[in-house]
């Protein structure tokens, strides 16, 4: 991924953080000289790890996991916010015009080397781990242990546990750090009163770079 410098992000609690938001990953493996594309929600143990472990799983019938034992290189890729920018919301558009549209966005790239989990206790322990980070927010969060036992084993039976040990993460905050202060204020009044979710919450992303 190009990142100049200055949208460069290498705080690790904000990459971790925009990983735990948006935790459906496009996983990107190789296999037999292709590319394969997978879309997984993914668990992020931030202790296991120098840059954190990377945990999910996909269903048995996908061929994806037949070609990872070689443990070749992957990536995941997690979006977040992200909006288009209109050169109208610039300052600097009334001083000489010399602006043009652009896209504000917030991504993490995760490399790493992914590792099958097969064993029955470990992908139970990856289906709980999922459903209570996913469950968290609900008023009566629901658990693996209200589905009936032999329904539980029969699914386990059926999906491959997949880890990535993080060996480099990768993140770009393209947050109009290149404009002017008079551009970024601008620019976050132009997404906030554009009412739609992905551009306030770009907006909100923006503020960090205003100063």
């Amino acid at each position: 991924m190009y990142v100049p410098a200055h949208f460069a992000e290498t705080d690790p609690a904000v990459l971790h953080a925009l990983i735990r938001a948006q935790p459906l990953g496009a996983w990107v493996a190789q296999a037999d000289g292709e590319l394969l594309v997978n879309h997984i929600p993914f668990y992020l143990d931030a202790g296991r790890g120098e840059h954190g472990t990377l945990v999910g799983h996909v269903a048995r019938a996908n061929p994806v996991w037949k070609s990872l034992p070689a443990a070749l290189p992957s990536v995941v890729i997690f979006q977040g916010p992200h909006a288009y920018i209109s050169p109208s919301w610039y300052a600097s558009k009334q001083v000489d015009g010399k602006v043009v549209p652009t896209w504000n966005y917030a991504v993490v790239h995760a490399h790493g080397r992914p590792q099958l989990v097969e064993d029955r206790v470990r992908l139970l322990d990856i289906v709980r781990t999922l459903t209570e980070a996913h469950e968290a927010g609900q008023a009566a969060p629901w658990q693996v242990a209200d589905a009936p036992a032999n329904y539980i084993d029969k699914l386990l039976a059926a999906i491959v546990g997949i880890e990535i040990p993080i060996e480099r993460l990768t993140g770009k905050w393209k947050a109009s750090q290149n404009r002017s202060q008079a551009d970024k204020m601008g620019t976050v009044a132009g997404l906030a009163a554009s009412g739609e979710a992905q551009a306030g919450a770009m907006g909100q992303a923006m503020h960090r770079f205003i100063g």
